[in-house]
Formats: C-alpha cells, sequence, structure tokens
C-alpha cells in the first residue's frame, strides 16, 4: 500500500491522507488476533463428464467458485455428462436419487458463453439459487502513475478498459440494472465523480464540488448516490439523485467518513467514521437522522463495508496486522476474519466475494466462496488489479 502512495500524484495523496481510504489509524482498543474461520459447508461433489478444453476449464471455475469441487464420477453426489462439439450439451443427475435434474442444448454466442450459461444451470438446480457465471465486473489497473477503469466477465475474461482518463481513477461503482459506472476521477485537476456509459461511452459530469468528491455508491433501486463530499471543509456523507441533484448532507462532523454502501432496500447507509476516537463502521437512514455504530466484535480498524445482496451479512476490510477480510451480522455482532485482503464486494449469490489480494509484490482480484473457503483468482496480466465492484 505504501508502495502504491509513493507513486501517486502529490494531489491525490492529500486526498488519500484526508479521507483514509488506504490506510486507517490503528485504534488504541487492545484487540486479540483471531484466527480465520473455518469453513461451515463441504463442497458438492459433482463429476464432469464428455468435456474438454476451454469448456471443462470454465464449468470447473464456475462451479468451484460456488461451493463445488469436480471429483471421479464415482464419489460424485452428481454427474453432469454432455459435451462440446459444435455446441455445449449438459444433463444432470443426481447419483443418490437417480433423478435427472434437467437436459439441455445451449446455442448462440461462444461456447465459453454456453458453458457459463451451463454452470448457471447446474447452480439453480442443485441450490435453488442464480449463478453468478455471467456476470459482469469492474475494477481499477493501476500503471506506472496513472490508472484506468476496466470491465470484464467476473471470472476476468474479455477485459477492456471503459476509461482512457490518463490521469488516477478510483472507485467505480454500478448502476443497478444499466451499463453504468460511476468513479472518481482526477481528470479535470480535481477529486470529481463522473458517470459513465460502458455501451455508448457517454459521460457526465456527478459530483465536481470544491475539495475531494470520492467515494459513489449507487442505492440497489438506482434511486440516489451516496458519496464523501469535503465541500463543508469536513469529508461528509452526501445523497443525490442519480442524476446529481436534490443533494443532500447526511452527517456532519469532523471524523473523515468513507466508503459508503447501501442496504438491500435502499433505506440505510453503512459507512466507516470515527467515535470515540476509534475507526468504526456506522449506519444510518438515507433520509437522514442519528448514525449507530455497527458492532464489529473482536477486530479494529473496520472500513470499505459492503452490504450483502440477501441482506444478512456486511462484509469490510480491517487492519490489524494486515489488511483483513471480514464478514459482520448486518446488525453487527460477532465477526469473522476470512482471508488476507481488501475491497471486498459481494457477488449477487450473497456467497461469494471478490476482492484484492496481495500476491508476488503486485495485486490481483481473487474469488472467495465464504461458505467452503475456496479461493479462485481471477487470471490477467493487465498490471495492479484493485476496487472491485459487481454488476447486479
Amino acid at each position: 500500500m505504501i508502495n502504491l502512495m509513493r507513486n501517486l500524484p502529490t494531489l491525490l495523496l492529500g486526498w488519500l491522507a484526508a479521507t483514509v481510504l488506504l490506510a486507517p489509524a490503528r485504534s488504541a482498543e487492545s484487540i486479540e488476533i483471531k484466527e480465520y474461520a473455518s469453513a461451515t459447508q463441504k463442497p458438492i461433489p459433482i463429476a464432469l463428464v464428455g468435456y474438454t478444453g476451454e469448456v471443462a476449464s470454465v464449468l470447473k471455475f464456475d462451479l468451484y467458485v460456488v461451493g463445488f469441487a469436480t471429483v471421479e464420477e464415482s464419489a460424485a453426489q452428481y454427474t453432469l455428462r454432455g459435451g462440446n462439439s459444435g455446441q455445449v450439451e449438459g444433463r444432470l443427475t443426481d447419483n443418490v436419487s437417480k433423478a435427472v435434474k434437467f437436459g439441455k442444448a445451449y446455442s448462440g454466442g461462444s461456447l465459453r458463453t454456453q458453458a457459463h450459461a451451463l454452470a448457471d444451470d447446474v447452480v439453480a438446480a442443485v441450490t435453488g439459487k442464480k449463478g453468478i457465471a455471467t456476470t459482469k465486473i469492474a475494477f481499477k489497473v493501476v500503471r506506472g502513475q496513472n490508472s484506468e477503469i476496466y470491465v470484464s466477465d467476473y471470472d476476468g475474461y474479455d477485459a477492456k478498459a471503459v476509461t482512457h482518463d490518463g490521469t488516477v481513477v478510483a472507485a467505480p461503482t454500478w448502476m443497478p440494472g444499466a451499463r453504468r459506472l460511476y468513479y472518481t476521477t482526477y481528470k479535470f485537476g480535481n477529486a470529481d465523480i463522473v458517470w459513465h456509459d460502458v455501451g455508448t461511452g457517454e459521460r457526465k459530469v456527478f459530483a465536481r464540488y470544491t475539495g475531494s468528491n470520492i467515494s459513489p455508491a449507487v442505492a440497489p433501486d438506482g434511486r440516489h448516490v451516496a458519496m464523501i463530499l469535503s465541500k463543508g471543509g469536513s469529508p461528509d456523507l452526501y445523497v443525490a439523485d442519480p442524476d446529481g441533484g436534490n443533494l443532500r448532507q447526511l452527517t456532519r462532523t469532523r471524523e473523515d467518513e468513507s466508503s459508503p454502501c447501501w442496504s438491500p432496500d435502499s433505506r440505510t447507509i453503512c459507512y466507516a467514521t470515527k467515535m470515540g476516537g476509534r475507526r468504526v463502521l456506522a449506519t444510518i437512514s438515507a433520509s437522514g437522522g442519528t448514525p449507530r455504530r455497527l458492532p464489529t466484535s473482536g477486530v479494529a480498524n473496520p472500513s470499505e463495508p459492503d452490504w450483502s445482496p440477501d441482506g444478512k451479512w456486511i462484509a469490510f476490510t480491517s487492519q490489524m496486522r494486515n489488511f483483513e477480510i471480514c464478514v459482520v451480522p448486518a446488525g453487527g455482532g460477532e465477526t469473522k476474519l476470512y482471508f488476507s485482503g481488501e475491497d471486498p464486494v459481494w457477488a449477487p449469490n450473497s456467497r461469494t466475494l471478490i476482492f484484492t489480494r496481495r500476491s508476488g509484490g503486485g495485486r490481483v482480484l481473487s474469488l472467495l466462496d465464504v461458505l467452503t473457503k475456496q479461493l479462485k483468482d481471477v487470471p490477467h496480466s493487465l498490471g495492479i488489479c484493485s476496487q472491485p465492484t459487481w454488476a447486479r
């Protein structure tokens, strides 16, 4: 983190120091460092029969990150039998009940696209929940002193730069149900928030007030955008309409609020701040009111919260010995450490996290199935990757 900061422009260093986005101050509170939480679910054993090449690899990856394990058919609870000659086909059988869960042939798009669709159908048939194999992510890529926002399939495939700002950019976030990204850019000489249409390339300034305009977060219903503005002298939490109008200030403190995220019903915002001299997570009604501290028992210096789409959990980064990925019940309580990393974001399935992990002197994006603790890196060679966000 320190090496990255040395490469950033002086203006950005001031912003990072003011908002404490990447390196929150250590708490004076005595916290016992806990061990990482154990898996709470065993992987579901599945056999893949008849698949070759890229299709076989895609199926294994897609199923692994949502809690499946590929095994020999003799040890499998389920068998997915099919092929990929010309098109992808699949027939899923429950080896215990001998029932056929489904049989289907896929057409249109590439074999890779068809394999993703098959993987999602397997997940739906076995778990009753939608898969994530056909979803998209956006993330930040740093090269030298500049950075750009990229969009790719959730597994890193077909990554493309969607910004060409030639400066420092940060904190992309999707408009739910649309191909629009909000993010912070220094293109105009200040930390300003813009929105960018991924399909057309259209871009408009969203927040360009005096001081820093950072950390946009779009509500799940798409009707409001939370952000951190320092136009009043101190970084505070604000909410506006998607076009930037109807700006409302929710917090008025001397502390450095940061990293807002929304509850699934779009009524509550969780963010990082300080209370009693300690960095904490807090929640506040989107219509305003008194902030409430969110208890995160057992960890210190929480930041970068993200609310699971099912409303049950909040993932966040804690800085203690290193940066740690943590999960706490949405109402607060006992916190579990899951992995070393930062920037956690929930997948639409509320069980897979994408986050930033340090590796080989750089940083990569990784996918973690919280229930089985199965981990896969998102493969690419773009540069230093961070700040992922999942399209929903």
